[in-house]
């Protein structure tokens, strides 16, 4: 664990991918064993029964306590995606002249316009000036830690991944803020990077095992590392993934699934 609010040695980049010489292997053996763990977990739930509509699983059916009335606010959660928008003007190398503006336009081109977007249009000038001041913050800490992100690092955003367990009773979804290195080289490689604007906490320690749980059973290769940064405090959580890590990710995630599912 660390924080980036301080000049660090290394990028946030360098940071979470190490030192390539002390790499493991890439794993691609592992992939297996833990899918047919998790089928054999979800048919001893409920055998070989066929569910009309599948449970759906997401990073977030794995959250413990009581969502507060300050995360789920439209303004909190415009916040959130203004950063990764963000994130992702940044990983093109788009220069940030004006944060607020740059990702609220980004917003618009991607879905047109929803719910969130209609609420920002509702804001008076005084609650636009304190959103936009809030969403430069992020922004600043943000891209200080990140720094430039050239092509060697195959940056990729918003990865989105979908997988079926327990006989197509179960859909995994998932979506990584940001992806770097590859599933091809002989050393493990990829690094998961999940962005919060809120301080990083148990739930974000569940998601970031979640994502490293969904990008193996979809590549079939184990990634590096999987990591979290707080644009909130600037602190970077980070943890080498192996079967230790993943198999406590399999455990959180059977038992999302039994909270989702009702025995008829």
């Amino acid at each position: 664990m660390t924080s980036l609010l301080d000049t660090p040695p290394l990028g946030l980049l360098d940071s979470i991918r190490g030192n390539r010489a002390k790499r493991p292997r890439r794993d691609l053996t592992s992939a297996a064993g833990l899918r047919a763990t998790l089928d054999d977990e979800l048919f001893a739930l409920w055998g070989d029964a066929v569910f009309d509509t599948p449970l759906v699983v997401r990073a977030s059916s794995l959250r413990r306590g009581p969502a507060t009335a300050l995360s789920t606010h439209p303004l909190a959660q415009v916040r959130g995606v203004l950063v990764h928008q963000t994130l992702r003007l940044l990983s093109v190398g788009a220069p940030l002249e004006r944060p607020f503006d740059d990702a609220l336009g980004a917003w618009r081109c991607e879905v047109g316009n929803n719910d969130l977007l209609a609420f920002v249009d509702t804001l008076d000038a005084e609650e636009r000036a304190r959103l936009a001041s809030a969403v430069g913050a992020h922004a600043q800490t943000l891209a200080r830690a990140l720094g430039p992100l050239g092509g060697r690092w195959l940056p990729r955003t918003g990865v989105r991944a979908s997988q079926r367990l327990g006989g197509g009773n179960v859909i995994v979804r998932d979506a990584v803020d940001l992806m770097v290195g590859s599933t091809t080289t002989s050393e493990a490689s990829v690094a998961l990077l999940d962005v919060t604007t809120a301080p990083l906490d148990e739930n974000a320690e569940r998601s970031m095992r979640y994502h490293a749980l969904v990008q193996t059973l979809r590549t079939t290769t184990v990634p590096l590392r999987t990591s979290a940064f707080s644009t909130a405090t600037g602190e970077l959580w980070s943890h080498d993934v192996d079967v230790a890590l993943l198999r406590r990710a399999l455990d959180e995630l059977v038992e999302a699934v039994r909270g989702l599912w009702s025995p008829s």
